[in-house]
């Protein structure tokens, strides 16, 4: 795999662990017009920033209160995290792609799978904390989400078989 591969793949990961947050910042920006004329690649976000992104559309929708900022702000850090090691482990994997024996290469695929389960697991234990103070109507947007989310991988894996 190309760098670029492995950083859009390092992207789709992060986003993975984000669980559900994009859709927030999806669904408050409108499709851009059509263009007459192919616009020039936009460069990606860095994981970090694609994190914080989705971490302030989150707490917008949300409408996180101060009382519940102690358990959000272990969240969100949760997420920045995850995206940051998830991003610097898979650059471990590009910078070494080209000389990696067959061996080598599967013990680093296994050491991104460890990682990405502990992340994910950091991350639940988080948004546990943070779900436990939600109103029931903050509980029900965020579950809202999550399913939305849900169906859309659903149907994005359907339509790569």
């Amino acid at each position: 795999m190309n760098q670029a591969c492995l950083r859009r793949v390092a992207l789709a990961a992060a986003a993975v662990m984000i669980a559900a947050a994009h859709t927030a910042a999806a669904q408050s920006v409108p499709p851009p017009p059509p263009q007459t004329s192919p616009a020039p690649l936009a460069p990606h976000p860095s994981p970090q920033s694609a994190a914080d992104q989705r971490i302030q559309a989150l707490r917008t929708q949300l409408h996180v209160t101060d009382a519940q900022t102690p358990q959000w702000n272990a969240f969100a850090q949760a997420m920045r995290d995850n995206a940051t090691s998830t991003d610097a482990l898979f650059r471990q994997r590009a910078s070494s792609a080209a000389t990696m024996s067959a061996l080598d290469n599967m013990k680093s695929y296994a050491k991104v799978a460890r990682a990405y389960a502990d992340n994910t697991e950091a991350l639940a234990t988080a948004f546990e904390a943070l779900y436990g103070v939600l109103s029931d109507q903050q509980k029900q947007a965020i579950d809202t989400l999550f399913r939305q989310d849900a169906a859309r991988t659903v149907a994005q894996q359907q339509i790569r078989r």
